[in-house]
């Protein structure tokens, strides 16, 4: 979603959705949410689709009441009504429309949790499980090929999660499965640990120690960086004896690299030089 058009449909779109569910509870949105998954599903396998849903030299107006006319009956008229809001904006491409959709399905989960009160365990639950994948070669080579069928990979995220995880951060890790944003599995994943942290309205800061940190030193941490970026700041901890001592902390496209490691490296570096 780079482009200023597509902001805009996207806008549109979660304006129109907000307005009508402003009185939704958590499940109600939750289901909404899954409805509007469940079409970016379908507009994922149907490029044919994606292009007239985005022809340029159709009104607006009309894609969307194209639209309305296929999944009326099928989903909630507010999900209609969001999907046609959003179809009749402009994209500069049909893979944005597809993004566009996802992004929307995404948000309204967010939504969904906030009202439940669980976003702040629904981040730690999408660290931790990102974190068991980068630990098992085996396990993020199954689940990031691309090339085999989603359910047999989203029954196996089931079961690994089975009564350890909420129900949104299982449909979340779906929603990974399947390459949101076009990105690849342990990216999307990340991704969707920065869009909850946001929800929350806090940065996420990635940080690898040699030992873990103590309660105090966390705080300190946190602390620091708050007064850097402006606002309250969600560290996600990696433990990694390999670093030696030190610290590394990334923000965003900000890296510290602080650690031990680094600094051999670079004295290896220079002498050999």
């Amino acid at each position: 979603m780079a482009s200023g058009v597509t902001n805009q449909a996207y806008a549109d779109a979660a304006e129109r959705l907000s307005a009508d569910t402003a009185t939704s509870t958590g499940t109600q949105l939750a289901t909404v949410a899954d409805e509007i998954l469940t079409v970016a599903g379908l507009l994922r396998g149907q490029p044919r689709l994606r292009r007239a849903l985005t022809d340029p030299s159709r009104p607006g107006d009309d894609r969307g009441d194209l639209f309305r006319s296929l999944l009326s009956g099928k989903v909630a008229e507010v999900t209609v009504n969001a999907l046609a809001t959003l179809v009749a904006g402009r994209f500069s491409k049909p893979s944005d429309l597809l993004d566009a959709t996802e992004r929307l399905g995404v948000d309204t989960l967010l939504a969904s949790a906030q009202k439940e009160d669980t976003l702040a365990e629904i981040e730690d639950e999408l660290f931790r499980f990102a974190q068991i994948v980068a630990g098992s070669p085996q396990l993020a080579a199954t689940l990031s090929d691309i090339g085999a069928p989603v359910a047999p990979r989203a029954k196996l995220v089931g079961d690994l999660l089975d009564g350890k995880a909420q129900a949104i951060t299982v449909r979340l890790v779906r929603v990974a499965l399947e390459g949101f944003g076009g990105r690849g599995f342990e990216a999307s994943l990340g991704r969707l640990v920065e869009l909850t942290a946001a929800r929350r309205d806090r940065e996420v800061a990635y940080v690898t120690v040699a030992k873990p940190l103590g309660d105090a030193e966390e705080t300190a941490l946190a602390g620091k960086l708050a007064a850097i970026y402006g606002r309250e700041v969600s560290l996600k901890v990696d433990v990694n004896p390999a670093i030696i001592g030190g610290v590394s902390v990334r923000v965003g496209s900000d890296l510290y690299d602080g650690t031990i490691l680094r600094r051999l490296n670079a004295a290896k570096q220079a002498f050999a030089k």
